[in-house]
């Protein structure tokens, strides 16, 4: 067998005794950064306080997220506080006191927090709208008292509230991104599911609108995931599970 060189083998043993004299430094690894959203869900019969975490990583600019853990608010929902707006706020207590044990209290000041009323406050606005604005404005005296970053509380419409249920349930199949097997993020190439939507007195279709021109008025478009999104909702009044279970009492008195 051929013997290497000699100059070569004392170059190689030139250049390890310079790598092992040469000291050298651990380049610290800045770790992700996780941060946190309180998001409280005011419906019809009652309230959640859910929370929300996520790191720095993105997904073409939209963030990867997933809920940690979740409050039932003890009580009626919003609405059904006519009597004495005041107990609104207090209801909230039990839930706040948890979610700042929850979340680090560094973090308490930088988490956005968020107040979502959907169909019962939507109701009340239209036939007592004084009413409806003392619900909001008692919700926000006790939301603002909190360590949290206080956002603002809405009403939200049908078509907004439709449209954040369309995303759930996408997000949730994986229809936006999927991981591949080195764990990282690309698009899923799936197509991205319709939602019904049954409620006590309507029932709604949400969908996405493939073509541009066929975007109707009411739709929603969303930038998401590097893509955008018109979704719109058709509504279904008085196909809602209250008429439901009057059509099977009255099937079951025949």
């Amino acid at each position: 067998r051929e013997l290497l060189p000699p100059w070569l083998v004392i170059v190689a043993g030139l250049t390890g005794i310079v790598l092992l004299c040469v000291s050298t430094k651990d380049v610290p690894v800045t770790p992700l950064r996780t941060k946190y959203a309180i998001v409280l869900d005011a419906g019809p019969s009652r309230t959640i306080l859910f929370i929300y975490q996520w790191t720095t990583t993105k997904a073409n600019k939209t963030g990867v997220i997933r809920e940690c853990s979740s409050c039932p608010v003890q009580g009626p929902g919003v609405s059904n506080y006519s009597d004495s707006p005041q107990k609104v706020g207090k209801s909230l207590e039990p839930c706040f006191n948890w979610v700042q044990k929850e979340i680090p209290a560094e973090e308490h000041s930088q988490t956005p927090l968020y107040l979502g009323v959907t169909a019962s406050m939507r109701q009340l606005n239209l036939t007592h709208p004084t009413l409806s604005d003392g619900h909001l404005a008692a919700l926000t005296v006790a939301l603002k008292s909190s360590p949290f970053n206080f956002q603002g509380a809405q009403i939200l419409s049908s078509p907004d509230k439709e449209a954040f249920n369309w995303v759930a349930v996408n997000y949730v199949l994986e229809n936006f991104f999927k991981y591949d097997w080195r764990g990282q993020l690309v698009p899923s190439g799936k197509g991205m599911a319709g939602v019904l939507s049954v409620g006590g007195t309507s029932t709604q279709l949400t969908s996405k609108v493939e073509e541009e021109n066929q975007a109707p008025k009411e739709g929603v478009r969303l930038q998401l995931y590097g893509q955008t999104h018109n979704v719109y909702t058709r509504h279904c009044p008085c196909h809602g599970t209250d008429q439901l279970r009057s059509r099977l009492l009255s099937m079951l008195i025949q």
